[in-house]
């Protein structure tokens, strides 16, 4: 067992905001995970955690209802916001490499109460992002079964309430349990299968764009404000985690080669990427169909069959299936690490750290978010699962954003590998932008997390505050812990 003494301008503070010294990266193994992936194998795991719901099932879903032709500005401005949030991130993933994402980088600049807080947060908010995602693939493979003549029984096409029917989404059960599978066989398998997929679903995105431009009407975009320019705020808080995958991409930082140098690499191209993209395919979305016609749960399948390509409808409908399964394992893989993190600083159960002598990943964290995100894609509807993602991150961002103002003039002297530019104003205008969409959600998503909060509370107090390691004056980074 290791026990770190506090260097570099981290660690200190006394109570509930003691803070936790991060070591610098090591090249052995830390905390028991494996680092073996690198700069391709990350970025595809950022990239297929941005690209998926959002183009394949939320774009249509605030086309239709919320934002219009609009739906570009609600990307436009849920990507400025993320933006400024992902060079904080970049800065945070060059200095601390380890597990946990903005659990590790709050705990580390503003106290373990504040890092307890963003990690329980984060449970949740990755936990019911698979859900919705999972949800979303399912309207996809039902949409092609019909296609190809596959009648399924009603009672397995949906939560209760959804349709006439309906009484379980058993398609999104089952994939939430099948990445809980891939997860647990460890970071190098699982990474391979998603650098492949994620290849696969860019192909696809690409295909949608260049065939849908030639069938672009522009009579669809008007009005291209049809709810006004709130609807397009609106738009962007729902569609906001859509464009922020590389928080989960950036908790695999200790399973990553050289993760100093890449993973601010990794943010900044998996960003930009994502971006491009998505602007690109909701215009061509929105002028291939008049808004009020967008299908909300297989925009694209329906819109191309709309235009007279039926054939392409299920090229893109396959694409959808299997793209979005990326984003799957891509926010399992960031709750499992941080339920880890949390863990192995003490403030949850120990035993919850422990990684697999064969795969060294933490299966058992994987294998119960696995099963709670598949009854959350069982018998909640979408919309409900997805107002429980949107909050918490953007909390998270506004814990990072300020934690990188704080760290940068508290200890100027820490080698950054990369350094977020314009400070203080970049992660100024993402805690603005943060704390801007936080005011469009509905009162019933703040009940929620107030909830969850609350439960959080209480269970650092009865718990997590007695037993954190680096209150009893042990922080361990080693495969003891």
């Amino acid at each position: 067992m290791t026990i770190e003494t506090t260097k570099g301008g981290l660690g200190g503070g006394s109570g509930i905001w003691r803070r936790k010294p991060v070591a610098p990266e090591s090249d052995e193994q830390v905390g028991g995970l494996r680092r073996s992936i690198g700069l391709v194998q990350l970025t595809a795991i950022g990239i297929g955690a941005i690209i998926g719901a959002g183009i394949f099932s939320l774009a249509g879903t605030v086309a239709n209802g919320v934002a219009g032709p609009a739906v570009s500005v609600s990307f436009v401005i849920a990507g400025i916001a993320s933006a400024c949030a992902a060079l904080s991130y970049a800065e945070f993933g060059g200095l601390i490499p380890h597990a946990g994402s903005a659990y590790t980088y709050g705990y580390a600049v503003l106290g373990e109460f504040t890092g307890w807080l963003i990690g329980w947060d984060l449970l949740l908010e990755y936990t019911a992002i698979v859900a919705v995602v999972a949800i979303g693939i399912s309207g996809y493979f039902s949409f092609l079964l019909t296609d190809l003549g596959v009648a399924l029984p009603a009672w397995m096409l949906g939560a209760p309430g959804t349709g006439a029917g309906h009484r379980v989404d058993l398609i999104a059960v089952l994939l939430c349990l099948l990445v809980a599978l891939l997860l647990s066989r460890g970071i190098r398998t699982g990474a391979r299968i998603e650098t492949g997929l994620v290849a696969v679903k860019l192909t696809i995105v690409l295909a949608v764009i260049v065939v849908g431009a030639f069938h672009i009407t522009a009579g669809n975009f008007h009005p291209y404000f049809p709810y006004g320019f709130g609807g397009a705020v609106t738009g962007a808080a729902t569609v906001f985690f859509a464009v922020f995958g590389y928080d989960a991409m950036s908790t695999a930082a200790e399973e990553s080669k050289d993760a100093q140098r890449i993973m601010p690499r990794a943010i900044v191209l998996s960003l930009s990427i994502a971006m491009v993209l998505y602007l690109l395919a909701c215009t061509v979305l929105t002028g291939m169909q008049k808004y009020t016609e967008i299908d909300r749960t297989s925009a694209f399948a329906v819109a191309f069959r709309s235009v007279g390509l039926p054939v392409f409808a299920d090229v893109v409908a396959v694409g959808a299936i299997v793209g979005i399964v990326t984003v799957l394992f891509s926010f399992l893989l960031g709750a499992s690490r941080v339920w880890f993190a949390i863990s192995r600083d003490g403030l949850l159960p120990g035993w919850f750290a422990r990684t697999h002598p064969r795969t060294k990943a933490p299966y058992r964290p994987t294998w119960i978010l696995g099963f709670v995100a598949a009854a959350l894609a069982g018998f909640v509807p979408i919309n409900a699962a997805a107002e429980l993602t949107n909050i918490g991150i953007l909390v998270a961002f506004i814990v990072v954003s300020a934690s990188v103002i704080v760290l940068r003039y508290r200890s100027p002297e820490l080698p950054r590998t990369f350094r977020t530019p314009l400070m203080p104003f970049t992660p100024l205008l993402g805690i603005a932008f943060s704390v801007w969409l936080i005011t469009q959600l509905q009162v019933v998503t703040w009940i929620r997390f107030a909830v969850w909060a609350l439960l959080g509370l209480v269970l650092y107090g009865t718990y997590g505050y007695r037993h954190s390691k680096l209150g009893r004056g042990v922080v361990v980074h080693t495969e003891d812990a």
